[in-house]
């Protein structure tokens, strides 16, 4: 553990936060923080027989930190031989993990874009780079891991460094060409492609590697558009949320989250078709499935975007999807960083070709009203063509009817921790707006667990700065904490980045880091009252 002098406060780990903030870190890659007792000893740390409900949602960066607990062949990194924990999970991360899970999936979504296109005996190409890969397949196929017949996916690495912002190009260059490359081979009958960097590097505060990433987009979308056209393809243009085109609060804070905009839609060909207003992501499934001429399945209850239908259908319809991923719009030039950058080429394609906006938060994507965008639920509206209602969703009823307090996962980890006279330990992303999870959850499991007399219930927080004012992870522990002292039970006794926690290219250096702060207590020392 880190010999660093302790500090104590009612509201120790809060307080901690705080310090942390003015000695210049940041909530997304705060280091580790530790509560220890007047012995310097780390408090609540994971130990053998323990319970943890890991309460995130969305799941493919939860995957990895579950793995390095559960996974008896598990070789990431060295972990504690002969630690056996219970996991349970909100939802279901990986299937082949061995936990128990609160929020079972719904199955796979029948009749997406993708299915349909194969029943077809059409041919589908996918081109991403990997930071966005899991989107462009299990999202888009309706959280179907395995490819369609007929279905090629090519995943492009991404680059391997510290922060996106120090690479604002990231891969797109091979992206476009492997895009190029298949625009030229006429038996691919459907290309989806993403272009991944306004989304990844708009959650990094700095202006101008976003400036520089959207123009690297727009001068990319020139190039695939152009070879499209030569070779008569069909292109449509969208993107899955918002991000930068919002920047900024109000109060003028920077906010480096996903937003609620409409994002663009743009229809390159046939000659003479028109797009209807009012649409969402789930409507662009049916158009391209109404441009190839083929049917779309009872399920699918989007609305094609055509207002008129296509005018003639060509012997060979080919078609590319181009998705933007972040590209939201907005005509509001403050703090959008998006129209302030110098992008001829969506501007020239939004002026000459069937422009619309497409809804691609809230409701049209299947979460609570109000609530922001994200690329699982864009990427999955795209596919499924129909509205799908969240997993959040489903967790928030399920707290609002009662059922929440019933789950037969949750109860199982916290009476098996009172049979057995062990510990719970409650994990996860401490946040109200995070895609990832909401402190709501957080906290009614801690009613739960007082229902449920539970003695010893710790709590470890991940702190996100994605669609959050500057300094809000202070904020969120305070509350959890004053939530815990209120009820008597509970205790904030971890806090970190979730640059750390949560990941999804094995960076096992970080997921080490995080199991060490976890099961070691490895970390900057806290000292609050015990």
């Amino acid at each position: 553990m880190a010999r660093n002098k302790p500090t104590r406060s009612q509201y120790a780990m809060a307080q901690a936060v705080r310090e942390a903030y003015a000695s210049g870190e940041e909530d997304e890659v705060l280091e580790p923080l530790v509560l220890v007792d007047d012995f310097r000893k780390p408090v609540g740390r994971i130990q053998d027989g323990d319970y943890v409900i890991f309460y995130d949602i969305r799941g493919e960066r939860e995957v990895e930190l579950t793995q390095s607990f559960v996974d008896e062949e598990f070789q990431g990194f060295p972990t504690e031989k002969g630690l056996k924990v219970s996991f349970a999970t909100m939802i279901q991360y990986d299937e082949k993990l061995k936990v128990r899970v609160a929020f079972p999936p719904l199955g796979e979504i029948e009749g997406t874009l993708s299915q349909v296109i194969s029943e077809h005996g059409l041919r589908q190409v996918k081109i991403v780079e990997s930071e966005k890969a899991i989107h462009l397949g299990f999202f888009l196929n309706g959280k179907r891991d395995e490819p369609w017949p007929g279905e090629e996916r090519i995943i492009i690495p991404s680059p391997r460094i510290e922060s996106y912002d120090e690479k604002p190009e990231l891969a797109i260059a091979q992206v476009t060409e492997a895009i190029l490359e298949k625009i030229g081979d006429e038996g691919y009958d459907l290309l989806i492609a993403n272009f991944a960097n306004v989304d990844v590097v708009g959650h990094i505060e700095n202006e101008e590697a976003i400036r520089r990433a959207v123009e690297i987009v727009d001068t990319n979308i020139g190039q695939v558009v152009e070879a499209a056209q030569r070779s008569k393809m069909t292109v449509l243009v969208t993107a899955d949320h918002g991000t930068v085109e919002r920047w900024l609060y109000p109060d003028g804070a920077i906010d480096t989250g996903h937003t609620d905009s409409p994002v663009p839609f743009i229809l390159i060909g046939p000659q003479g078709s028109r797009l209807r207003e009012g649409g969402e992501l789930g409507d662009v499934a049916p158009t391209i499935l109404q441009l190839f001429g083929l049917p779309k399945l009872p399920a699918m209850t989007g609305s094609s975007l055509l207002e008129n239908g296509p005018p003639t259908k060509p012997d060979k319809s080919r078609i590319l999807l181009l998705i933007v991923d972040g590209w939201g719009f907005r005509k509001e030039i403050k703090g959008n960083l998006i129209a302030q950058a110098h992008t001829p080429v969506m501007d020239r394609l939004q002026r000459e070709y069937p422009f619309t906006t497409l809804k691609a938060s809230g409701k049209a994507v299947g979460m609570p009203a109000g609530t922001v965008g994200n690329s699982e639920a864009g990427h999955l509206h795209l596919g499924a063509g129909r509205r799908i209602y969240s997993d959040r969703l489903r967790i928030d009823e399920a707290i609002e009817d009662g059922s929440f307090f019933e789950n037969e996962a949750f109860l199982w980890a916290m009476r098996g921790a009172q049979k057995d006279g062990t510990r719970l330990h409650l994990l996860g992303i401490v946040s109200f707006y995070s895609s990832h999870g909401s402190v709501d959850h957080l906290l009614a499991l801690l009613k739960l667990a007082k229902r449920e007399r539970l003695k010893e219930v710790y709590i470890h927080s991940m702190l996100g700065r994605r669609g959050e004012h500057p300094e809000s992870g202070a904020r969120y522990i305070h509350t959890v904490e004053e939530a815990a002292r209120r009820l008597g039970l509970g205790k904030v006794v971890s806090v970190i980045g979730r640059f750390w926690a949560l990941d999804r290219e094995e960076n096992w250096d970080r997921i080490e880091k995080t199991y060490r702060w976890l099961v070691y207590g490895e970390g900057k020392a806290v000292r609050g009252v015990i």
